[in-house]
C-alpha cells in the first residue's frame, strides 16, 4: 500500500525518536520494530499489549501515565480511527493533550515535539 519513508532530523542528542515507518513497522533509532509499542523521549516500552484500536483499555496507558507527558499522541495504524469516547473520556481525566492520527503522522509529529522539548509520549499501534 504505502511507501516506507525514512526520517531525518537533527538534535536529538541521545532522546528516542523515529527514524523510519512503513505500514507494518516503524524503526526507532534505526531498529524495526513489528509490534505495537509506547515511545517517550527517553524510554520505549516495546510490545505494547495491543494490536486494534476496539482493544484499547484505560489500563493500557498505566506505563505512560507515570511520566505525565503534556501530549499523548496515539497512532492508530495505516488508517486515522478513534477509540471508544469513554477510553477518551477517562484519558482526558490525567490532564494532558491527546491526539490521534495515523501511525505515519504520530511518528512525524512525535519527532517534531521531541525536537521543540515537549514532554511527549506517543502509544503506536502497528
Amino acid at each position: 500500500m504505502g511507501a516506507a519513508l525514512k526520517l531525518h532530523l537533527a538534535n536529538f542528542s541521545n532522546q528516542n525518536r523515529f527514524t523510519a515507518y512503513g505500514e507494518n513497522y516503524v524503526a526507532i533509532n534505526q531498529i524495526r520494530h513489528e509490534q505495537s509499542l509506547v515511545i517517550l523521549p527517553d524510554l520505549l516500552i516495546k510490545d505494547w499489549p495491543v494490536s486494534t484500536i476496539d482493544q484499547l483499555r484505560i489500563e493500557h496507558f498505566d506505563c505512560i501515565l507515570p511520566h505525565e507527558p503534556e501530549i499523548l499522541i496515539l497512532g492508530t495504524g495505516v488508517h486515522h480511527q478513534f477509540p471508544d469516547r469513554s477510553l477518551l473520556k477517562q484519558l482526558m481525566q490525567h490532564r494532558f493533550g491527546i491526539e490521534i492520527m495515523n501511525t505515519q503522522a504520530c511518528c512525524r509529529t512525535y519527532n517534531i515535539l521531541v525536537e521543540e522539548g515537549r514532554r511527549i509520549a506517543a502509544a503506536v499501534l502497528i
